[in-house]
């Protein structure tokens, strides 16, 4: 008997083997009918479709195959590559005519969805025909950084922190003129506020919220995320939800299913949950992704942040990684804050960062150093992300980032215990801005490959000039937030 297209091409290890196993015994136990099977695109959104388990067992041998098709839209579904010319519109001729990738499922990450009926869910990997990876995959960029981490003799960990609006629909703007079309996103849901705000961490106002919130916190703990805390923020019905510290590829992984499980959870009940950084409603304020990461040793588990003596920062590895952090922070900006909106957060005395900054327990700072000698919790916090961020892009450009920090023992200079005032390197101002200086970054072409590099470039600057077209110059740090944007990235994020 030939061998499928899993076991041909060697892209299962013994661990996803046998919980491959272990899975169909699941779905034989808990009843399912279909299991979703999906893939993170190149925006961080989950595509794919559902598989019954006739056909998820059969993908289990051969994989299943799915157009690529939606690597040619931005954000607004128009097409800005051609797939039909010689390379595809990519560069590549294997990419041409829009061909099939195959979906290769990751045992690993199956979950049975608490809300949906007799329905399970599986991330899968994305290959070409011939059993290459598909470059421009963002999960096997992230597996490609995590490899070179662990070549070094270390684990990535990461805590999540992430803020979000919850809104009730008023008028879900079903009308058949406000449905859009390619390249023109559909009017977003009216909503409303479900609490009000400014009045930070304030009991009564998530007990206002507790019925929608109490189910969306029993569904997230039963699909066994590690939910930390749900706290009130500081605008009307704006969220903030942290989880504890997982392991590598688990991060990104985790923040795609949350945030999918929140918007369908929600969105079920009447609710739209959105991760858009700045909604263009009165009183919204920007939200953050807040990125709590350290490395450990991998002989002995050990953190390998923890400061020596006291009133170090971090240790000589730390202050290295945090280096290489600060060294590739504006060329990454467009990773880590890929929205034209997520601009918005960057301005002084705001709590967010505007420049390349790091500092102990500041909050204005990029790199915000939580630790102390003995402290297994020591840590640096990247303040720098939007929630709408693609998780595996961001991950992998701070882990690319230190491990160049490490390799170069690049030095971080002295902590900025006034971040808004020091005088160190301004951040981006916007996505333009961004792109400039990513295409000018040797780094990320070596790092995450000149292919995608070249894929992201144009297809954010496709974004940027639709923009441009409609609203002309912006200035994020001052004007309000335009319905473009509102329309743009609202219920997709």
């Amino acid at each position: 008997m030939s061998k499928k297209f899993i076991e041909l091409h060697g892209l299962w290890s013994d661990a996803q083997k046998a919980a491959a196993a272990e899975v169909l015994q699941q779905i034989e136990k808990a009843g399912l009918q279909m299991v979703r099977l999906s893939w993170p695109d190149q925006y961080g959104l989950l595509r794919g479709k559902m598989l019954s388990v006739a056909a998820l067992k059969s993908a289990f041998a051969s994989g299943s195959e799915i157009t690529m098709a939606p690597f040619f839209f931005d954000t607004a579904s128009a097409i800005v590559f051609n797939p039909f010319s010689a390379d595809g519109g990519l560069g590549n001729a294997e990419l041409a005519g829009s061909p099939n990738v195959v979906m290769v499922p990751d045992p690993g990450t199956f979950r049975i969805l608490p809300w949906a009926d007799r329905t399970g869910w599986m991330l899968a990997d994305l290959y070409m025909t011939s059993g290459r990876p598909f470059a421009l995959s963002p999960r096997t960029i992230l597996k490609k950084a995590l490899g070179e981490l662990q070549e070094l003799g270390y684990d990535y960990q990461a805590g999540l922190e992430v803020e979000w609006y919850l809104t009730r629909i008023v008028d879900p703007c079903l009308e058949p003129e406000t449905l859009g079309g390619p390249g023109t996103p559909a009017a977003p849901p009216k909503v409303m506020p479900v609490a009000k705000g400014y009045s930070y961490l304030l009991e009564n106002h998530l007990d206002e919220v507790e019925p929608i919130m109490a189910e969306v916190r029993q569904h997230l703990l039963a699909l066994g995320l590690p939910l930390r805390s749900i706290e009130d923020e500081w605008a009307p019905s704006q969220m903030e939800t942290t989880f504890d510290v997982m392991n590598g590829l688990d991060v990104a992984d985790a923040m795609v299913l949350f945030r999918n499980a929140v918007k369908q959870i929600c969105r079920r009940r009447g609710y739209l949950a959105t991760f858009m950084c700045k909604p263009a409603i009165p009183g919204f304020y920007s939200s953050g992704w807040h990125l709590h990461q350290s490395l450990s040793a991998r002989d002995s588990g050990a953190n390998a942040f923890i400061p020596v003596q006291p009133g170090e920062p971090l240790s000589a590895l730390g202050r290295a990684y945090v280096g290489g952090l600060l060294e590739h922070a504006c060329a990454a900006s467009s990773f880590t804050t890929p929205t034209i909106n997520g601009y918005r957060r960057r301005r002084p005395y705001s709590l967010a960062p505007d420049r390349v900054s790091w500092a102990k327990d500041n909050r204005a700072a990029l790199a915000r150093v939580i630790s102390a000698p003995g402290d297994s919790a020591s840590r640096v916090e990247n303040r720098v992300g939007e929630p709408a961020a693609n998780p595996y892009l961001y991950l992998a450009s701070q882990v690319f980032s230190g491990i160049d920090g490490i390799r170069r023992q690049l030095d971080p200079g002295p902590l900025q215990e006034t971040p808004y005032a020091a005088d160190v390197p301004i951040l981006p101002h916007n996505l333009a801005e961004a792109l400039d200086v990513l295409e000018s970054s040797a780094f990320f072409r070596t790092t995450f490959g000149d292919e995608f590099i070249r894929y992201w470039l144009h297809l954010r600057r496709s974004e940027w000039a639709r923009f441009s077209a409609a609203e002309g110059q912006v200035d994020f740090a001052g004007d309000t937030v335009t319905d473009w944007e509102h329309r743009e990235y609202f219920e997709l994020f």
